[in-house]
């Protein structure tokens, strides 16, 4: 019997939280990971839908794809399109926190310090968990210490099937173009740990176990 194809809805890239008109809060994503996703998923058949926040990166062919900014930009967009999918791979590396106020005209050098407020962002993922049904969910962690465990508090607080986790630290990135380690995490505990792998390999490895759950529970 010839397998459905699935409908799979990806987020890549960092968030901007704008400061003033020329400066900004983010991260070190650059929306690597979050396109090869999205580029091996569409190789395999599936319907691919990608939201990705600012990169310089080149669309996947026959991908459609959603550019968005900040936090609440990606959080709408997600919400719009989760509707129409079955699958959301949350690959994004959105900022837990946003100025509170932002300042219209650029922010003078004129003091030794100055202080910005910041208010928490929503947690996206976890706000979609509550609305799971028969979806599968895939979260990402990125972790300084106690990678594992603290990946699987992540899996179960937000509802997720599946969990990617690499460690980061001063000396070593797991963004960007370059080889990493990671771990692909089940609901059970299983830990599939993949050593030194580039970022199609990983794209590979975690459709495999995607599609695996997918059709299993058909």
């Amino acid at each position: 019997m010839k397998k459905s194809k699935i409908k799979i809805l990806i987020s890549a890239g960092p968030t901007r939280e704008a400061i003033d008109p020329v400066r900004f809060i983010s991260n070190y994503s650059t929306g690597t990971f979050g396109f090869e996703i999205a580029r091996q998923a569409k190789r395999r058949g599936h319907q691919v839908t990608l939201v990705s926040g600012v990169t310089y990166l080149k669309k996947p062919a026959g991908v459609k794809v959603r550019k968005v900014e900040t936090a609440l930009e990606m959080q709408k967009a997600l919400c719009e399109e989760i509707k129409d999918n079955s699958c959301l791979i949350m690959n994004a590396a959105v900022c837990d926190y946003r100025p509170l106020k932002f300042f219209r005209k650029k922010i003078k050098k004129s003091k030794k310090t100055f202080n910005i407020k910041l208010v928490k962002n929503p947690d996206i993922l976890k706000n979609l968990g509550k609305l799971k049904k028969n979806r599968l969910l895939v979260g990402f962690a990125v972790e300084t210490e106690s990678v594992i465990k603290g990946a699987i508090r992540k899996l179960k607080e937000k509802n997720l099937d599946l969990i990617v986790a690499a460690k980061v630290s001063r000396f070593y990135s797991p963004f960007g173009p370059h080889r990493i380690n990671a771990y692909i995490i089940g609901k059970q505990g299983e830990c599939q740990k993949i050593i030194n792998a580039t970022k199609q390999r990983l794209s590979q490895k975690l459709l495999d176990r995607i599609e695996e759950l997918w059709y299993t529970n058909l």
